[in-house]
């Protein structure tokens, strides 16, 4: 999931960056003092512990904290992370917080932190009291808080410098020029993370177009099994003579033979993109748990399955059309062989499909339009899906 928290001193414009944040990765939004007043108002045995101290002039201590921010990042909510105001305030609540991830199997993502001097901030609270007849915002108490603002959040930028997760953003400027240098560290960031995309769909579909496509913008490397076989019979490799007489008979590649072009493959490829895009493979459900196998030898698994998803009538169009072309597959030669291919596909990988769908990782992607109108649906469900991997 996408998990930041977003510093910056009164007067930074902290409150409309963390609205475009919001709104542009659907992100929830967690405050300390929201998650308190909700857990009060409800009457939960946590409000009314809180509430006690609270009526008694005390400081809700970091004990009932803690048990108030787990209990929101508990819920359920649809959203793809969290945006942080509040919390961490202390050295403290940081290793809380990473704990509190660490229980729910995820991290924190990054920390940006929004400079502007503190002249630059009083200039902007001084407009603002003036545009709004705030009283309260005078030079005095604009001082004073920037100086506790200073003070309560040196030791955190610390911790969070020492752990790499820490940016620094320039607050001066329009507030889409500071978001946009926010969004340009999320990008990148969101490049980095390793991904694995299963491409499905009927024969027709447009598989092989997508996974190119896919490859190309995500810096994936496709992996093929039937182009694999070939590969291995047309250099002659190692598994060559066990291959061929399976291919020109159009029988099936036993998986004790694909799993080795797979692992053989993922090993040469090691390190030399961000993940695969996998076209053609697991068409079976033991096939599907020999991948989650070979991912998590490499510490790593399956992102999103995306199906591609075509109106039968229409693939049997196209690959009619195909088979007046040089890409024609056997069976492309007629209706019945068509059907046929059809119906063989779609008893193999239903329960394959139904695998992937009870993790909740199927996408549909409607797949009659153009190949670009298809691919733009398709590119985006890839980079969310991608965006709240945990």
């Amino acid at each position: 999931m996408l998990n930041l928290i977003l510093f910056g001193p009164p007067g930074a414009g902290k409150g409309t960056q963390s609205e475009l944040l919001m709104s542009n990765y659907n992100l929830n939004y967690l405050s300390t003092g929201d998650a308190l007043r909700k857990e009060i108002k409800t009457g939960t045995h946590l409000g009314l512990k809180a509430k006690s101290i609270i009526e008694a002039g005390g400081l809700v201590d970091d004990e009932i904290i803690v048990q108030i921010i787990g209990n929101a990042l508990s819920s359920e909510v649809n959203a793809d992370g969290w945006l942080f105001d509040g919390f961490p305030r202390t050295y403290v609540q940081a290793y809380i917080l990473d704990g509190l991830f660490t229980r729910l199997h995820t991290s924190l993502t990054r920390i940006f932190i929004l400079e502007v001097s503190d002249e630059e901030c009083t200039k902007r609270l001084l407009q603002r009291a003036k545009e709004q007849n705030r009283s309260d915002d005078n030079e005095t108490v604009i001082k004073r808080r920037l100086e506790e603002y200073h003070r309560k959040t040196f030791p955190l930028l610390e911790f969070y410098e020492n752990a790499g997760i820490l940016t620094r953003i320039n607050g001066l400027g329009t507030s889409e020029e500071v978001f946009n240098r926010i969004n340009k560290h999320l990008t990148e960031e969101l490049n980095r993370r390793p991904a694995n995309v299963i491409m499905f769909g009927f024969p027709g579909a447009g598989r092989a177009t997508q996974a190119s496509q896919l490859a190309k913008d995500f810096n994936f490397i496709i992996i093929s099994t039937g182009e694999l076989l070939n590969e291995e019979v047309r250099n002659n490799g190692s598994l060559a003579s066990q291959i061929a007489p399976l291919l020109e008979k159009g029988l099936l590649v036993p998986d004790e033979i694909v799993i080795r072009l797979i692992e053989k493959k993922l090993q040469n490829t090691d390190g030399s993109g961000r993940g695969y895009v996998f076209k053609g493979y697991p068409r079976t459900l033991v096939q599907a748990y020999i991948l989650d196998g070979l991912l998590k030898k490499k510490g790593t698994g399956v992102s999103c399955v995306i199906n591609l998803k075509v109106p039968v009538f229409e693939l049997i169009r196209r690959l009619d059309a195909r088979s007046r072309t040089a890409s024609s597959m056997p069976y492309d030669n007629s209706a019945a062989s068509i059907v046929a291919r059809l119906q063989e596909h779609e008893e193999r990988t239903e329960p394959v499909l139904d695998y992937y769908s009870s993790r909740g990782q199927v996408i549909d992607i409607e797949g009659k339009g153009s190949p670009d109108e298809v691919y733009a649906s398709l590119k985006d469900a890839v980079s969310k899906a991608i965006r709240i991997m945990r």
